[in-house]
């Protein structure tokens, strides 16, 4: 029996979380794979993005099947790290459990402790405040990470902005500001002051969309692949009769959009 057979953990053992730790911890081991021990924290990065996006994805799809798989995939992830930074002396797995353990249970005196919160709203508030308890002293946009997508990221600070008291009072006052950083990119003229107006008009778009209680990311995401089916349709009718878009009047064009739009399937 070789060395493989000996490492090789049983079908009971890979149902545990021990065991799948085991099996990371031995991908990581002298005998383990060449890719997998060359790896470090920022090699893994792009791996992260890449399998929260798939999940992301699976939760969409509403397959509960490939989520399934796709969350494993993402624990992975979560698991290698941790395995480099109890190699390199940083912290443990202990470390990281009870770190978001202790946090839950404090974050949540209503369920652990004597406070009340009846609603949902409540215990958001409660949340809230108990993490600036925490935070005396740093800013109320500490922790928002810049690698955000963009919209996300002007919601997530526009978000902590306004719980911290830094916010328009209404719903009109925010659609005024859009309305004028319109005007202001109309009548920009170089391209670093379109580039700075434009990124003003995403701004305060995406505050419109705070007040309506609409995550922006995933409203723009929604209509880009609503645009992606719709112009695939579109490509279909014009290939069908020989059409070029390109020589073809914005009348007709507009025409044909509404003709895709209509397809369904």
């Amino acid at each position: 029996m070789g060395s493989t057979d000996l490492n090789k953990p049983t079908k009971r053992q890979l149902k545990t979380f021990s065991g799948l730790r085991r099996v990371v911890a031995t991908l990581r081991g002298p005998e383990g794979c060449k890719w997998d021990r060359v790896q470090t924290h920022a090699s893994l990065r792009p791996y992260l993005v890449e399998e929260t996006a798939e999940v992301l994805a699976a939760l969409d799809a509403e397959n509960p099947i490939a989520l399934a798989e796709e969350l494993g995939d993402l624990l992975i992830e979560v698991l290698l790290h941790v395995q480099i930074a109890e190699e390199n002396g940083d912290f443990t797995m202990e470390d990281v459990i009870y770190g978001i353990g202790d946090k839950l249970v404090r974050r949540h005196p209503h369920v652990f402790g004597d406070a009340v919160a009846e609603t949902p709203e409540a215990v958001m508030t409660q949340w809230d405040e108990l993490k600036r308890a925490e935070r005396v002293g740093e800013s109320a946009l500490f922790g928002i990470p810049e690698t955000l997508p963009a919209l996300a990221y002007a919601q997530a600070i526009q978000r902590r902005a306004a719980k911290a008291g830094f916010a328009f009072d209404s719903k009109d006052q925010a659609w005024e500001a859009l309305e004028e950083e319109i005007d202001e990119l109309k009548l920009a003229k170089t391209a670093e002051e379109q580039r700075d107006e434009l990124g003003d008009v995403l701004f305060a778009t995406a505050n419109v969309a705070r007040w309506y209680d609409a995550d922006a990311e995933d409203a723009l995401w929604l209509t880009a692949r609503r645009f992606s089916r719709n112009f695939r349709r579109l490509e279909g009718i014009v290939d069908d009769r020989g059409v070029d878009l390109s020589e073809t009047a914005v009348a007709e064009k507009m025409a044909l959009w509404e003709e895709a739009k209509a397809q369904t399937g």
